[in-house]
């Protein structure tokens, strides 16, 4: 199950791992995506700081952690084709990060919340 920040990240959790990526809204905001920056592997994070960075046709953006831990991951696939979160961001994790405090999790929201939050904006 996927849960969502208010910058338009996702996340899912298996073993104290997650899997973090770009919300099909923030995409949709974006634009044809043509550059991604990934964050640095085994450092340490902290809930909402800016940890990569995103370009494309129309703007870019920074990539926040929506929670703290260790980058344990990065999907080194997306270097050479950043596209490939146009047509497929909410299955395409961008980095995975080791949980420092699986409490974070509470200050996310599931889909349903997400939803609502977005037609909100």
């Amino acid at each position: 199950m996927k849960n969502f920040n208010e910058e338009h990240e996702w996340v899912e959790v298996e073993d104290q791992v997650a899997s973090v990526g770009i919300s099909k809204y923030a995409i949709d905001q974006l634009g044809d995506i043509t550059f991604i920056e990934l964050p640095e592997l085994d450092a340490n994070v902290s809930i909402g700081a800016s940890v990569a960075f995103i370009e494309s046709v129309k703007a870019a953006s920074d990539i926040y952690t929506p929670l703290s831990g260790t980058i344990v991951e990065i999907n080194e696939d997306l270097l050479d084709a950043p596209e490939t979160l146009n047509d497929n961001a909410e299955n395409i994790w961008v980095f995975k990060i080791k949980l420092n405090d699986e409490s974070e999790l509470s200050s996310l929201m599931d889909g349903d919340s997400y939803a609502q939050y977005v037609n909100t904006l």
